[in-house]
C-alpha cells in the first residue's frame, strides 16, 4: 500500500484469531527498531478492521523480495560461493541479534529473509532482513509451548516420533535452519528420509563452505556454533570473500551431519567413491 506520501509499505494481514502472532511480530519488530539486519515496522500500533474480522499490522516494502525469489531465479543451479557467503553474513547479523537479547527466529527459511535494495553498504548489490516472526520465542516464552516453522529447515532434536514436531525450540535450532537455507543457495533440495529431511547437493561445495555447514549442523546441539562464533568464520568474514579458492573436498570430507544410520550407509560407501570420479549427486548433506 501507498501512504499519503505515496511511500510504499508492506501490509500484513490474518484473521483475528492469528492476532496474538501479529503482536508478537509487531513487539519484536519494535524491539529491534532500527537494526540493519531485522525488518522495521512503519506503524507503532496493530490495525483491527472495523467488522473485527481481521486484523493487520504495516512493514517496511521489500521491493526486491524474498531470498527464496533470489534462489528461484537460478532455476535449481548453485549460487556463487561469494554471493552465499555474503547472504550467511547478513542472515548471521540478524541472528546474532536476537540470540543476543534471548529471542530466537524459529521459523528461519529463505521465505522469511527479505530481499532490499542496497543502503549505504559500498560495494553491496542487496540487503537482507529477517522477517516473520509470528513463530519466534521470546525471552519469556515457554519453549515447550511454541509452535514450530517449515519441518524441511527443522533439526533432528526438534522431530519426535512418526515425524511429530516437538515444542523445544532454542537458538541452535535457527543455526541448523541457517546450515539449510545455506545448502538451498547451493542448489540442495531437501528429501524426506525418514521421519527428517536430508539434503542433497548438486555439487561439490569448497572446504571452507564444508567446514560452515559442518559446524552449523552438528546433530547434538550443545555442540553446534553459535551465531557470535559463525560470524569469524571466514567462509563469511568479508575479507576473505573475494580471495576465497574452491577446491573440491574427498568425499570422506563432506557434510555429514545426518542421523546416525544414514552417516554409517553414506560412510560405507566412501572407500568405494574414493576410486571413481565423484558425482555430486552421490553425496548427501543433510
Amino acid at each position: 500500500m501507498r501512504d499519503s506520501e505515496s511511500t510504499l509499505h508492506a501490509e500484513k494481514s490474518s484473521p483475528i484469531y492469528y492476532i496474538d502472532n501479529l503482536e508478537k511480530e509487531q513487539r519484536i519488530m519494535l524491539r529491534f527498531r532500527n537494526h540493519p539486519r531485522i525488518v522495521q515496522t512503519t506503524s507503532p500500533s496493530l490495525h483491527i478492521d472495523i467488522n473485527l474480522q481481521r486484523c493487520r499490522i504495516y512493514m517496511e516494502f521489500a521491493s526486491k523480495g524474498t531470498l527464496h525469489d533470489m534462489i528461484s531465479s537460478f532455476r535449481g543451479r548453485p549460487m556463487p560461493e561469494v554471493m552465499v557467503g555474503r547472504a550467511a553474513l547478513m542472515i548471521l547479523q540478524g541472528l546474532e541479534a536476537l540470540h543476543s537479547r534471548g529471542y530466537a527466529h524459529c521459523d528461519l527459511k529463505p521465505a522469511n529473509v527479505l530481499v532490499f535494495p542496497p543502503s549505504k553498504c559500498v560495494g553491496q548489490p542487496w540487503d537482507l532482513k529477517l522477517g516473520d516472526f509470528g513463530l519466534s520465542k521470546e525471552p519469556c516464552s515457554d519453549p515447550w509451548s511454541l509452535s514450530v516453522g517449515t519441518k524441511q529447515y527443522m533439526p533432528p532434536e526438534a522431530v519426535g516420533t512418526n515425524g511429530a514436531m516437538m515444542m523445544m525450540m532454542g537458538l541452535a535450532v535457527d543455526v541448523w535452519s541457517l546450515g539449510c537455507v545455506v545448502l538451498e543457495m547451493f542448489g540442495g533440495r531437501p528429501e524426506k528420509m525418514g521421519d527428517i529431511y536430508a539434503w542433497r547437493l548438486p555439487e561439490l561445495v569448497s572446504p571452507l563452505a564444508n567446514d560452515f555447514l559442518r559446524r552449523c549442523m552438528e546433530l547434538q546441539p550443545s555442540r553446534r556454533a553459535t551465531a557470535g562464533e559463525l560470524l569469524k568464520h571466514p567462509f563469511v568474514a568479508p575479507e576473505s570473500v573475494m580471495r576465497r579458492s574452491v577446491v573440491p573436498p574427498r568425499p570422506d570430507q563432506m557434510l555429514r551431519s545426518c542421523p546416525p544410520a544414514l552417516r554409517d550407509n553414506v560412510m560405507q560407501r566412501v572407500p568405494r567413491m574414493m576410486k571413481m570420479a565423484t558425482r555430486p549427486g552421490d553425496l548427501i548433506g543433510c
